[in-house]
This record gives C-alpha cells, sequence and structure tokens, in this order.
C-alpha cells in the first residue's frame, strides 16, 4: 500500500523554487519514492510524495523540503 504527502506552499516565489527543484527531482534514484512538484497558479508550490513504505516516504520528504527551503533561502541572495 503506498503512502502519500502532499504540501502546498503559498509564496510569490512559487515559480522560481520549482524551477530550482526540477533537476534535483528529474535525478532521483530511490526506487521506493517519487516526488512530483507541481504550481497550483502562479503563487502555490504543490510537492506530493508518494513511497513504498514509511522509511521512504520520510527520507523523501526531508529530502524535498530541504530543497525547498534552499531554493527559497538561495532567492534572498539574488
Amino acid at each position: 500500500m503506498p503512502h502519500e504527502a502532499v504540501f502546498r506552499i503559498a509564496t510569490d516565489r512559487a515559480p522560481a523554487i520549482r524551477q530550482a527543484l526540477l533537476p534535483e527531482l528529474s535525478d532521483e534514484v530511490n526506487p521506493r519514492s517519487v516526488t512530483e512538484c507541481t504550481l497550483d497558479g502562479d503563487r502555490v508550490l504543490v510537492l506530493k510524495v508518494t513511497a513504498q513504505d514509511i522509511p521512504a516516504l520520510r527520507a523523501a520528504l526531508n529530502m524535498a523540503l530541504r530543497l525547498v527551503s534552499v531554493a527559497d533561502e538561495v532567492q534572498d541572495l539574488v
């Protein structure tokens, strides 16, 4: 039974954060989880993680949320 978590993050930087995450997410090699990053309009980043088990879900969420955080912080430097 797959496990799933969905985060909807409202931010003016949603398109830029998505663009920053796409290369990282396309290189994912973990066969136990899949992470999708989409936009809902111009201000909502939708992060969906599906995994085969809870440990894989936790690991994928940690990675994806860390990437979102770093991408957002880098926007402050630009």
